[in-house]
């Protein structure tokens, strides 16, 4: 698990691909610190695998499901991408509950400055994601978490501080550049559970799903 803190921006050293399955060599410094073959690395918000460490470098396999689903395909040598180890028990939680478990991608239309910050207007690549992104809140955009300040018909924007723009490859990041997309956990088991049916449907029991009505007639609401 993850928190959506970006820890440094790291930076594509070599990429190796067989059809849609890749092995990235990173260059970083700060998660080097105390990583650990086996350890996972949100890798613009992707949770990979370590599988072999250097002194300024490690490496991660990318499978075909993770190539399909992110943008990690389009990374090139010298791409910056935003790097988080898993979070520690005994760490501080600064930002929301991130899987590292990407959604889908999104694509740029417009960056706007407004006043002290600046806006990014993304279009998810799958509609159906928007049940999940509510206005104020909680979204993950290639790793990084953050709060969901408008939202449109077919967008929604985030606003960064300067400090989250210096720190993170958002910085690089243009209008027509695609992002990875992570919706909050919490909302999707919610929404989960609310257009649950039960599995034993053919044993003739109820399966309505569950709404207010629901639970009020039964006592919860």
């Amino acid at each position: 698990m993850f928190t959506g803190l970006v820890e440094e921006v790291g930076r594509i050293q070599t990429i190796s691909k067989s059809g849609e399955a890749m092995v990235l060599g990173i260059e970083g410094s700060v998660i080097l610190d105390d990583l650990k073959i086996g350890d996972s690395v949100a890798v613009n918000g992707v949770c990979l695998t370590a599988i072999q460490i250097g002194v300024k470098d490690f490496k991660v396999d990318v499978m075909p499901e993770t190539f399909r689903s992110s943008n990690l395909k389009e990374l090139k040598s010298g791409s910056r991408v935003n790097l988080e180890r898993a979070m520690a028990a005994s760490g501080r939680f600064g930002g929301h509950i991130v899987q590292g478990h990407v959604d889908g991608t999104g694509t740029i239309r417009r960056v706007t400055s407004d006043q002290n910050a600046v806006v990014f207007e993304v279009a998810p690549s799958n509609q159906a994601l928007f049940k999940y992104i509510l206005l104020k809140g909680s979204i993950t955009v290639d790793g990084i978490s953050l709060t969901v300040a408008q939202r449109t018909g077919d967008t929604f924007a985030v606003s960064i501080i300067p400090h989250t723009l210096s720190e993170t490859a958002l910085q690089v990041k243009r209008e027509g550049d695609t992002v990875n997309i992570e919706c909050d956990i919490l909302g999707k088991y919610v929404g989960l559970l609310l257009n649950y049916k039960s599995s034993v449907a053919s044993e003739g029991q109820e399966t309505t799903p569950l709404s207010l009505d629901y639970l009020a007639k039964h006592g919860f609401a």
